[in-house]
């Protein structure tokens, strides 16, 4: 029994005394350190004490960071990985060390790392990130870290901000971004403003100038002379009042988008029919309406076409593309979008659906589109939805009937339900 426990101390001890045979750990001011610096190391290592609380692999040379790199090291506050040849960190590599207080990743080659790992970080309050190979950071990459005190993020590669990027940072007090060629269009704007305003230590403000665009280039942020910036808008548009047209299978829909915004909005548009949703980015055909050479196309005639002055025609408009269509505007400062929703319906044939007993409902209450100047308005923010009413073919006795009663739909009578639709009718 004395020999059992014996070698059960001898165990015991072993394992508070691990240490990589590559590092060096030991105690020094209550803090467990273990330096595996200047160790020419190509990985991190394993046999890590769990109650390691400080870990140096500075000045090696590890080319990535996986996830789960540091499950050993629970207890970490201070992790030092300078001056090595990190280019990637992978998800869940950091994310387990939620007691860490200081991360050192500066001097690497960074491009691609897993910024949802700071959300589990939120105890930390330096972040050194500096000279790297940053290009982008998330929006919400900082939203944790609330005890942040000092961010460094200079000399990377960063060319824009998005807007409330350091919102979240209420204890900030230094932030170092100099050394990056910022493209001073309307994206920066905000950034300038909070820069002069913020209580925040910004060193080096000379050397945060514009890169791009050429005419800017070497301008210091802090002297950039207001831009002509908005937000974008779109309003969904319509042709003159098509009502009575006679409508019959095979005519062209045409919607157009008319959107505003500086610096000009990128404009895509979203289509969810019966058969599954389709993605456009405007445009994807040329002015004679054939496929762009850029686009992958199944024909030279693409089923929907959109143009670069934001026209969407969809020829031989039929039940297969009845559905919702949505143009999405979007530009540094933000996005606007507008839909509207187009069904097809023949009279006696059961297509007057819920769709089609809806507006009999409100056209029953007043409360259907009217006209007013060749314009369709809507009777409420309620009604998008568009209803097109195809005519069958009819023999003469039936014509007659249909136009001995009053008060019936005349054929081919078109409902419009938005005031935001570019609505032409032609056939081919």
């Amino acid at each position: 029994m004395q020999e059992l426990r014996l070698l059960c101390l001898v165990v015991l001890a072993g394992l508070v005394q691990a240490c990589p045979e590559t590092c060096e750990c030991g105690e020094k001011y209550g803090f467990h350190i273990a330096d595996c610096a200047y160790r020419d190391l190509q990985a991190v290592p394993s046999g890590f004490p769990a109650n390691v609380t400080t870990l140096s692999l500075s000045a090696n040379q590890l080319p990535s960071l996986p996830g789960g790199a540091f499950r050993e090291v629970p207890r970490l506050q201070s992790l030092w990985l300078a001056h090595n040849e990190i280019r990637s960190v992978a998800a869940g590599a950091l994310a387990s060390l939620s007691q860490l207080k200081s991360l050192d990743l500066s001097h690497n080659l960074i491009s691609d790392f897993a910024w949802s790992d700071l959300h589990s970080l939120s105890a930390l309050q330096l972040l050194k990130m500096d000279s790297n190979e940053l290009t982008f950071i998330p929006r919400d990459a900082f939203r944790s870290l609330r005890a942040l005190r000092s961010l460094q993020l200079n000399h990377n590669r960063l060319h824009t901000l998005a807007e409330g990027t350091f919102a979240p940072l209420t204890a900030l007090s230094h932030l170092q971004i100099n050394d990056n060629p910022f493209d001073c269009t309307c994206g920066i704007v905000w950034f300038k403003t909070w820069a002069l305003t913020t209580a925040v230590s910004i060193p080096e403000q000379d050397n945060i100038t514009c890169t791009s665009p050429h005419m800017l280039k070497g301008t210091r942020l802090n002297r950039l002379l207001p831009l002509p910036c908005s937000a974008p808008s779109v309003q969904l548009t319509y042709q003159p009042s098509q009502d009575g047209a006679e409508l019959r299978p095979g005519f062209v829909l045409a919607l157009h988008c008319d959107v505003d915004g500086q610096p000009a909005p990128q404009l895509h548009w979203h289509i969810q029919t019966p058969g599954g949703t389709v993605e456009i980015a405007s445009p994807n055909v040329g002015a004679d309406g054939r496929a762009l050479p850029s686009v992958l196309a199944a024909s030279s005639r693409p089923r929907f076409q959109a143009f670069a002055n934001g026209s969407l025609l969809i020829p031989d408009f039929s039940k297969l593309e009845e559905g919702t269509y949505s143009c999405l505007a979007t530009n540094e400062l933000g996005s606007a979008e507008s839909s509207v929703n187009v069904a097809l319906a023949t009279p006696g044939e059961g297509g007057e659906d819920a769709l089609g007993r809806r507006f009999q409902g409100k056209a029953a209450e007043g409360k259907v589109c009217y006209t007013v100047d060749n314009e369709v308005q809507p009777s409420g923010p309620e009604d998008n939805v568009v209803i097109i009413y195809l005519s069958r073919p009819r023999g003469p006795e039936a014509a007659a009937a249909a136009e001995g009663v009053s008060g019936k739909q005349p054929p081919g009578l078109l409902l419009l339900g938005q005031s935001l639709l570019l609505l032409f009718l032609a056939s081919f």
